[in-house]
């Protein structure tokens, strides 16, 4: 029997047989082939009296691809596990190892950091054991997230309404509410400014007799004004040569920065496009990775790819653009197994695989591929050029730049964030007097701190240590998807129940849910990963912490009541209330359990109307999601549930009468696919 080589991607297992001689068989995992059970103590597949010990279980429609994959085990010579080069990875090549009964002299361990023909053949060639201190980091972190997911979700479900919790998440959502409530406090505070206006530049005011000068008002403005003339002495003309340094290639926080800030691009679409860059492209006359691995703290590059760089920089700009690979500041929680994201070939330009990409594919690879050539290219020159302008013993001040040599700028210009100002040659002044051709005012008011976007909430995470490059981009999309937080002119707004979820964990959690602590708790996972600390301490110290504190809040913490509407319930004559349900809000009766009554929605019951409902013989209604997805439920929901993604015909299927819907084209029964 052939060799396997189990990876997780099944595109990536397309791209990687093509490499492999004809005795070696390339399979997918799917991703995660196990997860902990939703049984036993709160659900939470953990038991909690036994050290923690996990009970997994295969994950619900993964049964059928776990048979087949232990089929080709049994029958294999040997196996490869090679599954994604980070924690996440490492732990699924143990769930594989563990649950196909994989004998340890029968497999090998492999990792491919890019996923061409020759890094991939080194790889097989060169294997390795699966690292078990990584997989007790990525076990801790699993069981942590779950207790405190699980539990935190359900008491915020029950008292808030609001739909989960988590340690990273919370966390980055007090961010969000903590800002908001800084600018809604703010006040603002005014101040203004004077500017003299001049033929090729502008100069503002900043000291009074070599002192900095604040303007409150308007009056303190004008006074100033009053005392000026038009004519300015030169006082000092200072011009320096500076060095303006490339930055170092792309990181996963960065590029997801930088793709939100030049491409506009979600965390999770960019993410998206890297693995596809990743996992490999059709090139027509090849099918290879176009980048390394996307998921990474590490801005290292290899030894050969620098190499390469400086060649076809020499080659293509001159030898004077050749420079040293930037590396930036090493974090303290940086993990530094990987390269940082670099494109695979640096002979593999992004006009020359254009044809190959989606617009969004190519425009992502542009940037990344742009990004690792410029951080090996010499540093740019600029000549900047202070000058202060001297009237009255008001001294004015004006900057400016001249690019002397454009350096790493050659190819990185398009994304560079400031520009060159200008300045006039001073020196071709006759006299020591300029003249301004007017002398303005201008009122300002302070500004609150900016709420977050996608990057600099990114940003703002890594810069404190919470969460990892892997997690950020599903965080974001758990806020929005619940409904935490909208998105206003690309800037994150927390919504009420947002607030008010962050309010009651507060207000109960806040020795926890903050960022000192899950920073911590970060370091304390990573030194497991690293064999310097005990898993199942840091467990025990987390859960005595965490438990008595969940079962005071289930006591004490106060249950939010549900808005009235101003109307009785016709059965009853309690109060009507709006409730939350799967599918979204409803009015029902205060009184439940004991009265029942749900008021009906006249308007979607008479409107959009498509079948008669085959449970109840209600009406199914066309809904949408909060995402705006369409599809069709029975419009006497939550009394009844049924629902599906596909337009029903209003046709009965004759042999299980269930509803006839168009799937795919097609008119079948959804229940038996006739």
């Amino acid at each position: 029997m052939k060799n396997i080589v189990i990876v997780e991607s099944p595109a990536k297992s397309k791209t990687i047989e093509k490499y492999l001689a004809g005795d070696y068989k390339v399979v997918s995992s799917k991703g995660h082939i196990r997860d902990l059970a939703t049984t036993g103590k709160y659900g939470l597949g953990v038991d909690l009296e036994n050290d923690f010990a996990p009970n997994y279980v295969i994950i619900k429609g993964k049964n059928k691809d776990v048979k087949e994959l232990k089929k080709l085990v049994d029958k294999a010579d040997h196996i490869y596990l090679a599954t994604d080069p980070d924690r996440e990875g490492e732990i699924i090549s143990w769930h594989l190892l563990d649950e196909l009964k994989i004998p340890e002299e029968k497999y090998d361990r492999v990792v491919f950091r890019e996923i061409t023909k020759d890094v991939v053949l080194s790889a097989i060639n060169n294997p390795g054991k699966i690292d078990l201190h990584l997989v007790k980091g990525a076990e801790t972190r699993r069981i942590l997230d779950r207790i405190i997911g699980f539990r935190l979700s359900k008491l915020m479900q029950y008292k808030t309404g609001g739909k989960s919790a988590g340690r990273v998440q919370s966390v980055a959502l007090k961010l969000i509410v903590d800002r908001e409530r800084e600018i809604l406090a703010f006040i603002p505070k005014e101040y203004w400014t004077i500017e003299a206006d001049f033929k090729d530049f502008t100069a503002e005011l900043f000291k009074y007799q070599n002192k900095d000068i604040e303007i409150n008002n308007e009056n303190e403005a004008d006074t100033i004004i009053s005392k000026l003339s038009k004519s300015f002495n030169i006082e000092s003309v200072e011009e320096k040569e500076k060095n303006k340094q490339a930055k170092e290639v792309f990181k996963t926080s960065t590029l997801q920065q930088m793709a939100s800030t030049k491409l506009n691009f979600a965390a999770t679409k960019t993410m998206k496009i890297a693995q596809k860059l990743y996992e490999g492209i059709d090139l027509s006359s090849e099918t290879v990775g176009l980048i390394t691995y996307m998921r990474t703290d590490s801005v290292r590059l290899s030894n050969e790819f620098i190499t390469d760089t400086k060649k076809y920089i020499k080659d293509t700009y001159g030898d004077n653009y050749v420079g040293s690979p930037k590396m930036g500041k090493k974090n303290a929680n940086m993990q530094d197994a990987h390269e940082g994201i670099r494109p695979t070939s640096i002979y593999r330009t992004p006009e020359s695989v254009k044809s190959f990409l989606t617009p969004d594919e190519y425009k992502l690879y542009k940037l990344i591929y742009i990004r690792a050539l410029a951080s090996i290219m010499a540093n740019a020159k600029v000549l900047a050029t202070t000058v202060i302008l001297e009237n009255n013993e008001y001294l004015f001040k004006t900057t400016g730049s001249v690019l002397k040599f454009d350096g790493y700028l050659k190819v990185y210009k398009e994304y560079e964030d400031s520009e060159d100002k200008i300045l006039p040659n001073f020196k071709d002044y006759q006299s020591n007097v300029i003249v301004a051709d007017s002398i303005n005012k201008y009122q300002h008011f302070t500004k609150p701190a900016s709420r977050y976007t996608e990057s600099s909430l990114i940003k703002e995470l890594e810069s404190l240590g919470i969460g990892r490059p892997s997690t950020y981009a599903t965080i974001i999309s758990t806020l929005k998807d619940h409904d935490y937080v909208v998105v206003e002119d690309k800037k994150f707004v927390p919504t009420k129940i947002g607030m008010e979820t962050t309010d009651k964990l507060q207000e109960y959690f806040s020795d926890i849910i903050n960022v000192k602590y899950t920073a911590h708790m970060e370091q304390d996972l990573d030194d497991i990963a690293d064999n310097k600390l005990d898993n199942i301490k840091v467990l025990h110290e987390f859960y005595d912490k965490f438990a008595p504190i969940m079962e005071d809040a289930l006591k004490n913490m106060e249950k939010k009541t549900p808005e009235k509407t101003g109307e009785v319930c016709p059965n009853c004559g309690s109060d009507l209330v709006i409730r939350k349900g799967k599918y979204g809000e409803f009015v029902a009766c205060s009184n439940y359990p004991t009265c029942k009554y749900i008021k009906k929605d006249e308007k979607k019951t008479t409107t959009n109307v498509v079948a008669e409902c085959p449970k109840c013989h209600g009406n199914i209604i066309e809904r949408k999601t909060k995402k705006g997805k369409i599809f069709y439920g029975c419009s006497n929901y939550p009394k009844c549930d049924y629902a599906t993604w596909y337009k029903p015909t209003g046709d009965i299927c004759k042999n299980c009468g269930n509803l006839i819907v168009n799937k795919n084209n097609q008119n079948i029964c959804e229940q038996c696919e006739k």
